[in-house]
């Protein structure tokens, strides 16, 4: 059987959120910040890359540090964190890396020959007299560059707008010459921030953080990070700096106004902050997000969702799925590992992550220990979604369990389905394999797993036979 893809759409250990995806050649490389397993604050590792085939999304290779938090003058003593980069070719046709330091306003920049090759450090983005930007007085602070190389001139959006900050605008979006470092065109912004939302068109998906540019045709494509921070939003305009218009939400990671499979403002998982943008891959577009594991803000893990954008340009809202890149249901046979649920939520409803008693994906071990992922913090009336799966004459199920835990798991095909089927579990120290009968019906299915009982159960894996 060929290798599938999941969601997360790297290893279960690995913990790339922000991801900018690129096709350069017959490979697409993703860029992001770098999280630690268990960290304790965003961004702590090194920048690394990973790549794959664009003919097969399923087939992922670690490229590598790319760039070590201390290449950076300003940070030789690795005490500042790497925040979310982006990459784009310059005229020269090099690869230059752009970041922001964790405790600076000012951009820099880093160059490479090859697109996951060592970047050393370049400079700093700055105006004609030499000043960098984000230094000059009146300067808002400069946060999440996104770029766009065309022709000699390269477009740099920035920002970052917290609630009840009214010194922050809104996303700019600053034109520098062909030598990548060198204003040519002074900032100007592009989208509000959340104090300055009214009379937009951007009410209640203001911009956050996290701007991202692609160009669709002759169409600019703004993503970014709106106000409630779990979802990623675009507005589009015919000119790379002026005239964008709020266009609407690209994917949310708690799956909140999606009502394909239940009401739009019920929420599916945890979500919080989100950064990412859209690609297109072989004549497919997608969107790369990030979703949050190990019940805190500082685990963050890349996935991505197949969408489309309609000949009015528009782009559908995405849904959350566990077989994002791999161009339809996976097979609906076989084991497969819980960390690639989609779906995980109590009987509480919640948009975000954090409280102590909602299920979570964890593994075992340090950052770095190739550990496979699992659901943990199982209580009564958890429950994790899978999606989606092509079924045909499945008749039983297992579950792999450990914990604390005495109850039954309930298996349904809709998250407020009828039970197709009951699996008892036993305290147990280890894992432990439970079967059942099962009839699931043919077709494009999703498995929805629910406890309920006592205790505190982890949940390894499933499998359809």
């Amino acid at each position: 059987m060929k290798k599938q893809a999941f969601n997360p759409y790297l290893p279960s250990w690995e913990y790339i959120p922000d991801g900018e995806p690129y096709v350069f050649g017959d490979r697409v490389y993703i860029y992001g910040s770098h999280d630690f397993y268990n960290g304790y604050v965003f961004c702590m590792g090194d920048y690394v890359c990973w790549s794959a085939p664009i003919d097969n999304l399923a087939d992922w290779r670690y490229e590598g540090v790319i760039y070590p938090k201390n290449e950076d003058p300003l940070n030789k003593d690795g005490k500042m964190c790497l925040y979310a980069p982006d990459v784009t070719v310059g005229p020269d046709g090099r690869y230059y890396l752009y970041y922001v330091l964790d405790h600076v306003s000012v951009v820099s920049v880093a160059v490479c020959d090859t697109p996951a090759g060592k970047y050393e450090f370049y400079g700093y983005v700055h105006y004609a007299d030499g000043t960098r930007l984000g230094d000059r007085q009146g300067d808002e602070p400069q946060f999440d560059p996104g770029v766009l190389t065309e022709g000699n001139k390269t477009y740099l959006y920035t920002g970052f707008c917290g609630r009840g900050d009214k010194s922050r605008h809104g996303a700019m979006a600053t034109v520098l010459a062909a030598d990548m470092l060198t204003i040519v065109e002074e900032p100007v912004f592009v989208a509000p921030g959340c104090e300055y939302g009214g009379g937009t068109g951007f009410e209640g998906h203001e911009f956050f953080e996290a701007p991202s540019i692609r160009k669709i045709g002759d169409t600019y494509y703004f993503v970014y990070s709106s106000a409630v921070m779990h979802e990623l939003c675009y507005a589009t305009s015919k000119n790379p700096t002026a005239g964008f218009t709020y266009r609407g939400v690209i994917v949310s990671n708690c799956d909140l106004h999606i009502d394909s499979y239940k009401p739009a403002d019920q929420p599916m998982a945890y979500g919080a902050n989100n950064h990412g943008s859209i690609v297109e891959i072989k004549g497919d577009w997608y969107i790369f997000y990030h979703r949050h594991t190990n019940g805190t803000w500082y685990s963050r893990q890349g996935c991505a969702e197949k969408l489309t954008v309609l000949p009015d340009g528009t782009i559908p809202q995405v849904e959350m799925t566990s077989c994002g890149l791999n161009g339809g249901p996976l097979e609906g046979k076989g084991e497969y590992p819980a960390y690639i649920a989609c779906n995980l939520f109590t009987d509480i409803p919640s948009k975000y992550v954090g409280d102590s008693h909602f299920p979570k994906i964890m593994q075992d071990g340090r950052d770095g220990d190739e550990e496979l992922g699992y659901i943990a913090n199982i209580q009564n009336s958890a429950t994790a979604g899978f999606k989606y799966f092509d079924c045909h004459g499945v008749k039983e199920i297992s579950i792999k369990v450990r914990g604390y835990a005495g109850g039954v798991f309930e298996v349904r095909t809709a998250w407020n389905g009828e039970a197709l089927a009951r699996l008892k579990v036993n305290y147990a120290n280890v894992w432990e394999e439970y079967t059942a009968p099962i009839n699931i019906p043919d077709g494009r299915q999703a498995i929805y797993l629910t406890y309920t009982g006592d205790g505190n159960a982890q949940l390894k894996s499933f499998t359809l036979r």
